[in-house]
């Protein structure tokens, strides 16, 4: 059994690589044999205070045993998502695996959302994704592999009021990824979907200075469990998601949350 789960020769691209949950995943399929390119913002990881993020997660893929890459580019560049990809298949010969995690937030209240945060999110969060699909999908579809993994939020079906316009277009990313899922699981191309609850990630640091604070914040985002998930807590998914285990597994919409996407118990 242990064998499909393997990564071994697989070819792996994973957007917003450098840190928290995509750096994970990334370390995660190198783990597993797989060869792996990460996208990463340099500002984006020079803004969380880590501008050697990327390297350091290079040199972290390498010393498993594995190829590694980083590719930096920014989302808000409509030509930058194709031509990310074309990097990643330059440098690892192909693209069987891609995972979109990149992904940026407009805390506030929705009638202060203004324009520029707007465009802002939908050319990262959601113009971004479409634009990689165009260019991966068909490759896999030719030589009938490939898995996709798109990474959602609780925020799909559990709006935070703060987080309006984030989680639209994580709903429309999770309805993106179940309209190709149909379209080309014949081809053996599996697309799904996680979503994840609340994670402690380098996103949501500022939130963890007040110890009480982020204790209260834990409880009241996951109340079943009362505690936020570290970064590693979601890798198993995806190695399930985005290997041979998942033959037969398409158009998933995994949440994980500790069933905090469900409703109280009374």
């Amino acid at each position: 059994m242990v064998d499909i789960f393997s990564m071994a020769g697989r070819r792996c691209l994973v957007t917003g690589g450098s840190v928290s949950m995509g750096r994970a995943i990334a370390l995660g399929f190198a783990a597993q044999g797989a060869a792996v390119a990460i996208h990463h913002s340099a500002a984006a990881d020079a803004a969380f205070g880590l501008p050697n993020a990327a390297a350091e997660t290079v040199a972290a893929i390498e010393a498993l045993g594995v190829a590694g890459f980083a590719i930096e580019g920014d989302f808000l560049d409509p030509n930058a998502p194709p031509a990310i990809f074309r990097r990643a298949e330059a440098a690892l010969g192909g693209v069987d695996v891609l995972v979109l995690c990149a992904s940026v937030q407009t805390r506030a209240p929705f009638e202060e959302i203004g324009p520029e945060q707007i465009e802002r999110e939908v050319l990262i969060n959601f113009a971004a994704t479409v634009a990689l699909l165009q260019v991966a999908i068909p490759p896999m579809r030719a030589r009938r592999w490939g898995r996709v993994l798109t990474v959602g939020s609780i925020n799909q079906v559990r709006p935070e009021p703060q987080l309006a316009t984030y989680a639209a277009l994580k709903a429309a990313q999770a309805n993106l990824a179940a309209n190709l899922a149909v379209q080309c699981a014949r081809d053996g191309v599996m697309v799904n979907n996680i979503a994840p609850g609340i994670v402690a990630t380098e996103r949501n640091r500022w939130r963890r200075q007040d110890p009480a604070e982020w204790a209260e914040i834990q409880r009241r985002a996951a109340p079943t469990i009362g505690r936020a998930a570290l970064p590693q807590e979601v890798v198993g998914a995806a190695i399930l998601l985005c290997s041979d285990a998942a033959s037969y597994i398409s158009g998933a919409d995994l949440p994980i949350t500790a069933a905090a996407h469900l409703p109280a118990a009374q």
